[in-house]
């Protein structure tokens, strides 16, 4: 055998194994997704997102409190407002005794170095649930739209976010929010994080479900990316880092892998974040259930090739388990 041949004697140990990961997962590289509805007491589980719920501001320390003292370092908070009057500008996104801001009030006050992003869409409070403004015939209004975006992220950077993370996909809402942040005095003192990125997939379901968000007619795919266009990815994401974006994500993760990596090439000085999706999450819970694998060694496996593929940031429903995992 050629002495070239011979790679083995480089993994044969879990240590050396180890040492092959350009980047290993920590807990840091971490953030959970959670929901936040307007019910202050609510606990409400989500019956197609197994082990997740929607969780009231009052239940948010039971909650989050041993979290924290297991690792947890970052959240990032959905609105899920199921009490209020919604109207054709989501004007409860930014309602100062909403749920977003309230929450973001809260753990601020509870955990000062828990790092908090905010989700900022209009879906979940239009009356039509759509992401954006619309014209008379139900189509996009990009610029109003953009506007409103800005505002809501402001609103949410005044009440303490750490990170505003624009899901809408209107165009120019990065362009849009940057000024707004830099007008408003959060310039330096609010990341903004764009999903740049974020494909029109199937996977959402479970999303839609827990955040009783999906639209009252029609789709997203005029605004969000069609699963086959590369290009598209690759043109929003170089958009998006011109526009002032200071993390980078694609949105889903696992079938998407390949955005990630050029995501990676493309902005190699940025963070680069992904989302494995609720629907994601919920196929690696389903198999394991069904007995086709181990749900740790999935869920690493998964988490693991989005890390190889480039992000440094990973959004997933795993996080409460990989907090106890990584300490194994």
């Amino acid at each position: 055998m050629d002495i070239s041949s011979v790679l083995q004697g480089g993994y044969q140990h879990p240590l050396s194994r180890s040492w092959q990961a350009r980047r290993s997962l920590t807990k840091g590289m971490l953030m959970y997704p959670i929901f936040i509805t307007d019910d202050p007491d609510a606990y409400v589980d989500i019956p197609t997102l197994p082990g997740q719920a929607r969780w009231g501001v009052n239940r948010l320390e039971g909650f989050i409190g041993p979290l924290v003292k297991k690792g947890l370092k970052s959240v990032i908070l959905f609105g899920v407002p199921l009490n209020c009057e919604k109207d054709g500008s989501g004007t409860p996104a930014d309602d100062p005794n909403g749920p977003v801001i309230l929450a973001i009030m809260k753990l601020r006050s509870l955990y000062p170095d828990l790092y908090i992003a905010t989700d900022v869409c209009l879906c979940e409070y239009t009356s039509h649930g759509h992401c954006g403004i619309l014209h008379a015939d139900g189509t996009i209004n990009s610029e109003p739209s953009a506007a409103r975006i800005a505002e809501v992220a402001l609103s949410y950077a005044k009440a303490g976010a750490h990170c505003v993370a624009p899901s809408d996909m209107m165009d120019g809402r990065i362009k849009a929010i940057k000024r707004a942040l830099i007008d408003g005095g959060f310039g330096n003192k609010c990341t903004l994080m764009s999903y740049s990125a974020k494909f029109a997939s199937a996977l959402y379901g479970p999303f839609r479900d827990a955040a009783g968000s999906a639209p009252s007619f029609g789709d997203r795919k005029c605004y969000q990316l069609p699963p086959t266009a590369k290009g598209l990815a690759r043109r929003a994401i170089q958009r998006d880092m011109a526009e002032g974006a200071d993390i980078i994500m694609v949105k889903p993760a696992l079938p998407y892998l390949d955005i990630i990596a050029d995501a990676a090439a493309l902005a190699p000085d940025h963070p680069l974040a992904c989302y494995q999706v609720s629907g994601e999450y919920a196929m690696v819970v389903a198999g394991a259930r069904a007995g086709v694998y181990d749900l740790r060694t999935m869920a690493f496996e998964t988490t693991e090739s989005m890390i190889r593929a480039g992000c440094t940031l990973i959004l997933s429903y795993f996080t409460p388990q990989f907090l106890d995992w990584l300490d194994e």
